[in-house]
């Protein structure tokens, strides 16, 4: 069963910790620049893929840290994501944030993750988030593709419109909830 609560986080008003910066790091940040790029991300890690370093170039929201981890790192941090190669670093990092009541993902480890990042798919204002309850992230990504491929590209045009309808609408909040029912069922009827 799939316990998990699906929500949709303002990482550019929150600090990210990302502890590691090979290839799974650079999976990490990749993964939270695509979908908000604005993100900020402390990047804390002994050596970087020249790929993260220019990533923080170009990006002021992004800071390296060239140092071991340690606990400090996450003073004024929300959210925190353990990407080494190293498993006892990565069970020390969950470990520290939990004592710290911090949402932590520790890679490839679900029974170390609070969250995790799933397969997106982004039109416009239409964000869609898939998850396989960490079971088979292949899964996901084959379902991201499939959705990118049936949600029309000017779906973001209907959204902007309904919004603007929307905000027309005089009566109480039932009055306005059957009127937006009504001009979207269309949305699921099948050709």
């Amino acid at each position: 069963m799939n316990e998990l609560y699906p929500v949709f986080l303002k990482v550019h008003q929150l600090e990210t910790l990302l502890v590691g910066a090979g290839n799974v790091g650079l999976e990490k940040l990749s993964f939270l620049l695509k979908s908000s790029p604005r993100a900020r991300v402390t990047v804390v890690s002994k050596e970087f893929l020249e790929e993260i370093s220019a990533i923080a170039d170009e990006n002021p929201n992004i800071t390296l840290v060239k140092r071991p981890y340690d606990e400090s790192y996450l003073n004024e941090k929300h959210l925190v994501i353990a990407a080494t190669d190293d498993v006892e670093v990565n069970k020390k990092v969950y470990h520290d944030a939990k004592k710290r009541y911090l949402l932590v993902n520790v890679a490839d480890t679900p029974e170390y993750c609070d969250f995790y990042l799933g397969g997106i798919v982004t039109k416009g204002n239409i964000k869609i988030a898939i998850s396989t309850n960490g079971k088979s992230p292949t899964t996901a990504k084959r379902l991201r593709q499939l959705f990118e491929e049936v949600i029309p590209e000017d779906i973001n045009e209907m959204v902007e419109n309904i919004n603007k309808y929307r905000d027309t609408l005089k009566g109480d909040f039932e009055y306005k909830v059957e009127a937006l029912n009504k001009l979207t069922v269309g949305l699921m009827k099948k050709n």
